[in-house]
């Protein structure tokens, strides 16, 4: 049977739950509300469309992980397979759509937010810490993102918020002067690539 895998862009519109099983598995619960956004020309504004609803359901250490994590109203990416549960309630058939989340993450396009390591994650680098109880079957973290955090922690430099990089503002339409990308170099940043590490 093959799966519907979806990525769904919306707010956290409940407190996360937090449970276990009767085998002692985390699981984690949260409801998703996803409002459309469109432009309304006779108003010449942006306006709020119809809202989705979504239950997300985590497992393991990705529940354990969102309980430090989210709160009600955060913009949130949610990455997992799609159910849709139906059931009959009288006479009247019901439904409700589900996620069994994958991957959880904030939507960095509307604020930003700090990564720690969970303990026991594997590929973690030696020395993280995290949660107490949060264990192991994540993805493996890739050996360029540990070499970078290892140089970092080895170099001694403290793992201070990066800058905020340099927004040079244009006017519609307009491009960069020659020579300038727009783009912000490490150098101006004030670090390499590993500040976007700590």
């Amino acid at each position: 049977m093959s799966e519907t895998h979806v990525t769904v862009i919306g707010n956290v519109a409940t407190e996360v739950s937090y449970g276990e099983t009767s085998g002692g598995v985390p699981m984690a619960n949260f409801r998703l509300g996803c409002t459309e956004r469109r432009y309304d020309r006779q108003r010449e504004c942006w306006v709020d469309g119809e809202t989705q609803w979504v239950a997300v359901t985590a497992w393991r250490a990705l529940a354990v992980n969102l309980i430090g994590s989210l709160s009600k109203g955060d913009p949130v990416l949610v990455s997992g397979r799609l159910r849709v549960r139906e059931w009959t309630e009288g006479e009247v058939k019901r439904s409700r759509a589900e996620i069994d989340a994958r991957s959880v993450g904030h939507d960095l396009t509307r604020g930003t937010t700090a990564f720690r390591w969970a303990a026991g994650v594997r590929g973690q680098p030696p020395g993280g810490a995290g949660p107490a109880g949060a264990e192991g079957g994540g993805e493996a973290v890739p050996g360029w993102i540990v070499s970078a955090v290892e140089a970092r922690r080895g170099s001694g430099a403290p793992p201070a918020a990066v800058a905020a990089p340099v927004v040079r503002a244009l006017p519609p339409g307009g491009r960069p002067a020659a020579g300038e990308s727009g783009e912000v170099s490490g150098a101006e940043r004030g670090g390499g690539a590993e500040d976007a590490l700590t």
